[in-house]
């Protein structure tokens, strides 16, 4: 059986980064484990014009703590600790979860397809291929993505 004791979530404070806060956090509880939630904050781009001004690092990096800050988790026995890093995501959520000695990596997932993750890139999608421990990516609440009791749900499923 797989040992989880610290569980690393990154997020982008999305709904689906909040469906993967959810999973987490029950897995910490379920294994005893600590969460260690991140975000990491890019500076924002801004196409130049006359009188575009671009933000001051600390303004936007404020504007994360403060988010960060007010993640509320389901249970509040959970050992959690928030970091805020600033960066390239992928490059910061390996980095991090080394550090951490991160167990399991739960991320959401938008689901982008086609175009729109050519031009977008999936940041979940890259940590999938270059992490070193698992990661659960979840697109959707969990209670969405499985059949109800009354269904198939019992049946085993093979893999």
């Amino acid at each position: 059986m797989l040992a989880i004791r610290t569980i690393l979530h990154p997020t982008d404070f999305s709904e689906q980064s909040r469906y993967a806060l959810r999973a987490a956090c029950a897995l910490a509880r379920d294994y005893g484990a600590r969460v260690v939630i991140l975000h990491v904050a890019q500076p924002p781009t801004f196409a130049y014009a006359e009188d575009a001004i671009p933000p001051e690092p600390e303004e936007y990096l404020e504007e994360a703590r403060e988010q960060l800050r007010q993640l509320e988790l389901p249970d509040s026995r959970l050992r959690a600790e928030r970091r805020l890093e600033e960066g390239d995501p992928v490059t910061a959520i390996l980095r991090v979860a080394r550090e951490v000695g991160a167990d399991v990596i739960v991320m959401g997932t938008h689901g982008r397809r086609g175009l729109g993750r050519l031009l977008l890139g999936s940041v979940a999608e890259l940590v999938v291929r270059r992490a070193a421990c698992p990661v659960l990516t979840v697109k959707r609440p969990v209670s969405e993505a499985l059949p109800s009791l009354g269904e198939a749900a019992l049946e085993p499923v093979h893999a």
